[in-house]
C-alpha cells in the first residue's frame, strides 16, 4: 500500500537547507496497522505529509497503492487524497460554520456522490453521533469532534488512513474511546492504518512499529519485539 524509496525532504531556511528526512525506505502492505514513533522533530509528521501528497519529497520515489506521486500535479494529488486517503489530525480540523452532518458530507459531495448526506448520516450514527447531526463543532465536546473527524475520514471507505496524534487533545478516557472506535472502523473496512503517536500504549495497538530519529528510520518491526530494549526509546518520546 505504501512504498517509499530513498525519500528525502529538504527545506530552505535563513541558516541554510534543513534536512528533515534523510533517505527513507519503507514498505507497508494493504491492511497493515503501523505505528510511527520518535521524538519531536524526528520527521514523523513530515513523512505523513509526504505520504498524503500534502508535501513534495525533495528526492526519492513515493508510491501509494498503484499511484506514483512523482510527476503528478496538485489537482491529481488532491483527487488521489479524495478517493483513497482519510486523515485524522490532533486538532480535528472541522469547519466551524458547518454542522457535523455537513462536515462529513462535504468531501463526499466533492467526490460527486449523490448519497453524500445519507452516507454522512450513517457514518455519524456508526460513531454514536446520530443525535448530533445538526450541531456545530463549537457545540460538541472534544471527543465528539474527533468522532466526527473519524466519521469524515472513513466515510469514503479509503484504502489508507493517516492519523497524527489523534488523541493529543483529549483526556485519557475520551482518548481511549476514540482509539477503540478508530481500530473498530479500521478492522471493519480493512483499511491500512499509519498512526503517529508519542504514546507507547497506543503504539502497541498496532501490529508493527516504525521508529524515526533525525529523519531516519532506526527500527522497524513487530510491535512488542524486544520490549526491554525498546523501553528507553519509548519512554523518551512519551
Amino acid at each position: 500500500m505504501i512504498a517509499l524509496e530513498a525519500v528525502e525532504l529538504t527545506l530552505p531556511s535563513s541558516a541554510g537547507p534543513v534536512h528533515i528526512l534523510r533517505g527513507l525506505d519503507l514498505t507497508i502492505g494493504r491492511g497493515e496497522t503501523v505505528s510511527v514513533v520518535g521524538p519531536s522533530g524526528s520527521g514523523k509528521s513530515s513523512m505523513m505529509m509526504i505520504i498524503a501528497g500534502l508535501e513534495r519529497a525533495s528526492e526519492g520515489q513515493v508510491t501509494i497503492g498503484s499511484t506514483r506521486f512523482n510527476g503528478l500535479d496538485e489537482d491529481s494529488l488532491a483527487r488521489f487524497r479524495r478517493d483513497s486517503v482519510g486523515i485524522v489530525f490532533q486538532d480535528f480540523h472541522l469547519v466551524p460554520t458547518m454542522t457535523a452532518l455537513e462536515n462529513v458530507a462535504i468531501p463526499l459531495e466533492f467526490a460527486g456522490r449523490s448519497d453524500a448526506f445519507e452516507r454522512a448520516a450513517a457514518c455519524l450514527e456508526s460513531v454514536g453521533l446520530g443525535h448530533r447531526l445538526t450541531h456545530y463543532p463549537g457545540q460538541l465536546s472534544g471527543g465528539e469532534q474527533q468522532r466526527t473527524a473519524l466519521a469524515r475520514a472513513f466515510a469514503a471507505e479509503p484504502d489508507l488512513l493517516l492519523a497524527d496524534e489523534p488523541t493529543g487533545n483529549l483526556d485519557g478516557e475520551t482518548g481511549q474511546q476514540v482509539i477503540d472506535l478508530l481500530f473498530s472502523l479500521q478492522a471493519g473496512q480493512g483499511t491500512t492504518l499509519l498512526l503517529i503517536t508519542h504514546d507507547p500504549q497506543l503504539a502497541a495497538r498496532c501490529a508493527r512499529t516504525v521508529k524515526l530519529l533525525d529523519g531516519l528510520i532506526i527500527d522497524d518491526g513487530p510491535t512488542g519485539r524486544n520490549t526491554s530494549a525498546n523501553a528507553p526509546a519509548q519512554a523518551a518520546v512519551s
